[in-house]
């Protein structure tokens, strides 16, 4: 029988893994704000904070893809009326996973914030991988918004005790996430 985080791991690319140490950690230490919600067709480990929630993972099993679950389990996080924050991988066209995702949450209500950029280094790999946040958002929130909500769950939980858990530390916020303004444009004078 596989446990929450063989079905993880067996889904997602090692270098968007955190360890089972490290998750297990933050369900332990971190409990009131990481959470795991889980039955024999999906895992959902998500933060909730006052402000937003943040999808951490979100696994459907391939035999219940297409029934409606990743839907409901969505549809359970928009009714705590908070920006909703994701990870996804940008779309691979020789892999149809990665577009029938990002075609999923499209259809969701999700929108792919284009002003923050994400590039983190794996320490399990040591490449440096490139996501794209999506965000969706019962208010409107702008994307600087979703940009420091993603600064706060990077740095209270990508990084949680990253150096007792693998030998080394994540690169610092500032290198890991941009934000770039969308420029104006300039008025002829």
């Amino acid at each position: 029988m596989k446990t929450w985080y063989d079905k993880l791991a067996e889904y997602f690319p090692i270098e968007e893994m955190k360890s089972e140490e490290h998750m297990k950690l933050l369900l332990k230490e971190k409990g009131d704000i990481y959470h795991k919600d889980e039955s024999d067709q999906h895992v959902l480990m998500y933060v909730e904070t006052d402000e937003f929630v943040f999808v951490d993972y979100l696994f459907v099993s391939s035999n219940a893809r297409g029934a409606g679950l990743g839907k409901k389990l969505l549809d359970q996080l928009k009714n705590k009326k908070k920006p909703i924050i994701l990870e996804v991988e940008p779309v691979d066209y020789e892999d149809t996973d990665t577009k029938k995702r990002q075609r999923f949450y499209k259809r969701e209500g999700f929108t792919h914030a284009k002003s923050i950029g994400y590039r983190r280094r794996s320490l399990a790999t040591n490449e440096v991988n490139e996501l794209e946040i999506l965000f969706w958002s019962p208010e409107n929130d702008d994307e600087n918004t979703i940009y420091e909500q993603m600064k706060h769950t990077y740095e209270t939980i990508h990084t949680y005790k990253d150096k007792h858990l693998y030998g080394e530390s994540y690169e610092p916020v500032n290198k890991v996430l941009t934000y770039e303004e969308e420029s104006k444009p300039v008025k002829p004078s």
